[in-house]
């Protein structure tokens, strides 16, 4: 058998915990797909996936295999891409996550730009605002806005991201356009459920901060649902200047206290500890960060 198929096989199979996904992500057909890992079981003589009509799951020879596998795989997608990249780029797969809208709106174009250097390498590019554990997902370099809070991981800070308040002309029009932060009091304000604290609003001017309580009727845990929310004229949205901006350039939003500054919250590249980087994720953060500065200089 050839051991390196069957090490791809199995890696895709475990991370996806299913032989129809694992195929799919290879190219290659459900029924090789499993070929491939039983082969790879005979040879080593232990099973190293449990197979139930609704999942697969791992059992523990191939959660020790998985933690290790990834990594040397890699390696050698490394060891070919140095060979080979300076005809055709990185080579083989980058697994990367990033928050819903912060994924969407900067990371799946700068993913693009990355990739469109490198013809040959493959993207899995997994949006959630859950933060998805790294090692046993398989999961290269996790794109996250906030500190990071887990201490088995790096984080190489790409730069800011100021949060800002806005409004539809419609609802401003309404109720007013708030002076000061404690305005905001006796205003109807859209809350994201993502931020620790929805309620509490951080503001600065002249090196002086202001925190204020807020009260609404939304409840949301995306930024993209309080700017649609905030755009119909329902209330104050708070969120990230880049969910924002769009609407606020097309004139369906008005910044609100513009003589303020709002929350800053880095934006960082997190990848495991204690892993040595394969170069085509050193050079994806390191792309990152250069295109990060020029997108929000």
């Amino acid at each position: 058998m050839d051991l390196l198929d069957g090490l791809k096989a199995f890696v895709a199979t475990a991370q996806t915990k299913s032989f129809t996904a694992a195929a799919e992500q290879m190219g290659i057909s459900n029924r090789l797909t499993s070929k491939y890992v039983a082969e790879l079981e005979a040879e080593l003589g232990v099973r190293l996936l449990q197979r139930t009509t609704r999942k697969v799951g791992l059992t523990p020879a191939g959660a020790e295999l998985l933690a290790r596998a990834p990594a040397l795989l890699d390696d050698l997608d490394d060891l070919v891409a140095e060979v080979s990249e300076g005809s055709r780029g990185f080579t083989g797969m980058i697994r990367v996550t990033a928050p819903m809208t912060f994924g969407e709106l900067y990371v799946a174009p700068m993913v693009g730009r990355f990739s469109a250097l490198h013809p040959a390498l493959t993207v899995s590019l997994q949006l959630t605002d859950q933060y998805a554990d790294l090692a046993t997902e398989g999961i290269d370099v996790a794109f996250r806005v906030g500190a990071a809070e887990v201490l088995s991981v790096k984080a190489l800070k790409l730069g800011n991201l100021e949060v800002i308040a806005a409004a539809a002309p419609s609802y401003l029009s309404r109720h007013g356009m708030p002076n000061t932060p404690a305005d905001l009091d006796g205003h109807a304000c859209i809350l994201d459920t993502n931020r620790k604290s929805p309620k509490l609003w951080r503001f600065s001017k002249d090196g002086t901060e202001t925190n204020v309580l807020v009260s609404g009727r939304y409840f949301v845990n995306s930024a993209s649902a309080a700017c649609a929310l905030a755009k119909a004229g329902n209330g104050v949205a708070y969120g990230p200047r880049f969910a924002l901006e769009q609407a606020i350039d097309a004139k369906k939003l008005i910044q609100v206290l513009p003589d303020y500054t709002g929350e800053i919250r880095p934006v960082s590249a997190v990848y495991l500890e204690g892993r040595v980087l394969p170069r085509k994720v050193r050079a994806l953060i390191d792309f990152a960060r250069d295109d990060f500065r020029q997108c929000y200089a």
